[in-house]
């Protein structure tokens, strides 16, 4: 993470993360309630000036980066793993090769 970017933005991306992860009702998850509250208590008014404003920030970006690596991880794993052992008559049809014939009906 090079540069950390808007907060605002940070906040978008991070709710629509937790939308990915929980599904429709993801209002209602205790997750987007803790997230929304502490952006709310960390903001910068024309009253205080919060130190830990950057502090939340990083956390929040690295919470985002944490839940986009594992969603892109499990859509990699559903494509590419693997969907158990194969017969070797499916393993020889796959490269093009037919298995020989045992004498008596065998094979």
């Amino acid at each position: 993470m090079a540069a950390l970017g808007a907060p605002l933005r940070t906040l978008r991306a991070l709710l629509r993360e937790l939308r990915h992860a929980a599904g429709r009702s993801y209002r209602d998850s205790p997750a987007y309630r803790h997230v929304l509250e502490a952006f709310r208590a960390h903001r910068v008014t024309s009253e205080k000036l919060c130190r830990a404003q950057q502090e939340l920030h990083f956390q929040a970006a690295t919470y985002l980066c944490l839940l986009r690596s594992v969603r892109e991880h499990e859509a990699l794993h559903r494509e590419y793993h693997g969907r158990g052992e194969r017969s070797p008559q499916e393993v020889a049809g796959l490269v093009g090769f037919r298995l020989p014939q045992q004498p008596g009906g065998k094979g």
